[in-house]
């Protein structure tokens, strides 16, 4: 990391299906990625410029931004000291419980907008963060789902159900199908485009306009998702990066410090030690 930069991204074994970040990033910058779950990043210093669908945004301190599942998106500084945040990535299913219960929305959970100035809601968010580090279970859950329950409120709604049905999303859907099937051996573009009756350019474009980003950038961000999720079941860096498909662990080390801001050695470390706390309190 660049100087004055720090970062930790971890698990605290009393909030399952959430993970936190909490970092100060100045020549560190996203490339366009997606999460399955949602992202709440509480701005505390600096300003971050998010690029989204609809164009970028600048977030400065006091203000939130708020991102639904399988949005692209990048990330960088926007000014010279960088910004600091602390983050929450809370999954489909930790917001679908609490929307249930807290909410009248009905089927699938989203937020309205992508930034909003909302300081009460973000020194919640940074409270959630101070409580898991102190290993206080009761506060850290009362304020996730305090914060949770005041964005649903606030911002939230019903996603529209996605309606693509053009032959261009069609071949969209089964190019990524393909590239999951074969993340560690992918077809050319050529290869992949032939095998699906269309052109190289025609894939191309409806993949884009599918997915946010073409195919090589979203295998990637696959390839890193699929490689966070074997670091969480204890697999080595270098075992992940042969399975994912990377041709050694520099490849695995550079994209996934970009998409997941830490190493992936820092980020199995912090999976061991948040696996450790649960099996052991006491340790």
């Amino acid at each position: 990391m660049a100087d004055g930069e720090w970062a930790r991204h971890w698990r605290y074994s009393a909030l399952p299906g959430l993970d936190l970040l909490r970092a100060r990033y100045v020549g560190h910058s996203f490339p366009r990625h997606t999460h399955e779950g949602y992202v709440f990043g509480a701005v505390t210093s600096g300003i971050e410029e998010v690029g989204l669908p609809r164009g970028t945004e600048r977030v400065g301190a006091g203000s939130l931004i708020l991102i639904n599942p399988e949005v692209p998106h990048s990330a960088r500084a926007g000014v010279p000291e960088g910004w600091t945040y602390s983050t929450l990535y809370p999954s489909a299913e930790v917001i679908a419980d609490i929307a249930a219960e807290t909410t009248s929305i009905r089927g699938t959970v989203g937020f309205t907008e992508s930034v909003i100035d909302d300081p009460s809601t973000g020194r919640l968010i940074t409270e959630v963060h101070r409580a898991a580090e102190a290993g206080d279970a009761l506060a850290a859950d009362s304020l996730l789902r305090i914060a949770v329950a005041r964005l649903l409120r606030r911002h939230g709604g019903a996603l529209p159900a996605r309606t693509a049905h053009s032959a261009g999303a069609h071949n969209a859907r089964r190019a990524r199908a393909v590239l999951l099937e074969r993340m560690a051996d992918p077809p050319s573009l050529e290869q992949l485009a032939t095998g699906l009756g269309a052109t190289p350019f025609a894939l191309l474009r409806a993949f884009r306009e599918t997915y946010g980003m073409p195919p090589h950038t979203w295998l990637t961000d696959a390839r890193v998702r699929s490689a966070r999720t074997l670091l969480d079941a204890g697999a080595a860096p270098a075992e992940a990066a042969a399975a994912v498909g990377f041709s050694d662990q520099p490849h695995l080390n550079r994209h996934f410090t970009r998409i997941v801001g830490v190493p992936p050695g820092a980020y199995r470390r912090e999976r061991a030690r948040t696996y450790k706390t649960a099996a052991d309190p006491g340790s």
